[in-house]
C-alpha cells in the first residue's frame, strides 16, 4: 500500500520550519556521520522507507492470510531500527519521530490482539502516512542545512558520565515532565519527554539492551507512544504522573541490572 504526501500532511511543515531552525540535535545513541549529510543520502532514506512499507504490508498480509504467529509483528520495531532514516527523522523533527513510533505499536498490537482486519489495515495507513511525512520533512531538513541554516548534529553528547548517571537524569526530567504538565504546559512537557529520550536515553539503551531487550523496548514505547499519549490527550495530571511513576520504576529496574553487570565483570589488575 503506497500513499504520497497530502496536503495535510504538507501544512504539518509549517511547524516543522520552526522546529529545525530553533533545535539543535544532540544525538546519543548510534547515529551516524549521515545525519549531517542530508542530501547527498536522500535517495537512500527513499528507498528505506519503500522497504519499511513494502516490510509492513508483508506482515499485514501475512495475517490476513495465514495468522498471528505467522505474521511476526514484533519484527515491525526491528525493521525501522534497522534504517539509517531512523535516525535522519530521529535528529531533525521529533514529533513525527514519535508518530512513527505510535504507527509501529498501532500496527504491532492490533495484530497482537487479533483485531479485525480493517482496524490493523487503519493502523498500517497511519504508519504510512507517518513514515511519508517523515521522508518531506528530513527533505526539507535537507534544504534548510544545504543552506547552512541547521547546526551540526553532535554526535556524542555532554551530560552524564556514566550510564548509571544518565538514568538518574532521565528520572528527575521526568520529574519535570509532570511539574510542567501540572502547569498547564503541555508542549514543553513533551519536548522534555522527546529531548530525555533523544539525548539521554538513547545514550544507554545499547547497554541496556545487552541485559534485558524487553525492557528497552518497553522503555521505548513508554517515551515515544504512552507518556507523550497521555499528555496529548490532556489526562489527568494523576493519570500522567501514574505513567512517570511506572516509567520510573522501569529504570530503577535497568539502574539495577547495569550494578549487577558491573558487579559480574572481573577485575582488570
Amino acid at each position: 500500500m503506497k500513499h504520497s504526501i497530502n496536503a495535510l500532511v504538507l501544512n504539518s511543515f509549517v511547524g516543522l520550519i520552526a522546529f529545525v531552525l530553533a533545535n539543535t540535535a544532540v544525538a546519543g545513541g548510534e547515529v551516524g556521520e549521515h545525519v549531517n549529510h542530508l542530501s547527498d543520502n536522500l535517495e537512500k532514506y527513499t528507498t528505506e522507507v519503500n522497504w519499511l512499507i513494502d516490510k509492513v504490508d508483508g506482515i499485514v498480509d501475512r495475517y490476513e492470510k495465514e495468522g498471528v504467529k505467522a505474521a511476526r509483528a514484533d519484527s515491525v520495531v526491528d525493521h525501522w531500527e534497522a534504517v539509517d532514516f531512523h535516525a535522519a527523522i530521529e535528529t531533525n523533527y521529533m514529533p513525527v519521530y514519535a508518530s512513527i513510533w505510535q504507527g509501529l505499536f498501532g500496527v504491532k498490537e492490533s495484530i497482537n490482539k487479533q483485531a479485525p482486519l480493517a482496524e490493523v489495515r487503519g493502523e498500517q495507513d497511519k504508519l504510512e502516512q507517518a513514515l511519508w511525512q517523515a521522508l518531506g520533512a528530513v527533505k526539507l531538513a535537507a534544504q534548510y542545512q544545504d543552506r547552512g541554516l541547521l547546526d551540526k548534529v553532535q554526535l556524542r553528547a555532554g551530560g552524564p558520565g556514566t550510564s548509571k548517571e544518565a538514568l538518574g537524569e532521565i528520572k528527575m526530567r521526568l520529574d519535570r515532565v509532570v511539574a510542567k504538565y501540572a502547569e498547564q504546559l503541555g508542549d514543553e512537557a513533551v519536548a522534555i519527554v522527546h529531548d530525555t529520550y533523544l539525548n539521554l536515553f538513547e545514550g544507554v539503551e545499547g547497554e541496556l539492551i545487552a541485559q534485558d531487550a524487553d525492557l528497552v523496548e518497553d522503555l521505548e514505547k513508554d517515551f515515544n507512544v504512552t507518556l507523550p499519549k497521555a499528555i496529548q490527550d490532556k489526562s489527568s495530571v494523576d493519570k500522567v504522573r501514574e505513567v512517570v511513576v511506572a516509567m520510573q520504576g522501569k529504570l530503577d529496574r535497568a539502574r539495577s541490572l547495569l550494578e549487577k553487570a558491573e558487579q559480574g565483570k572481573p577485575d582488570v589488575f
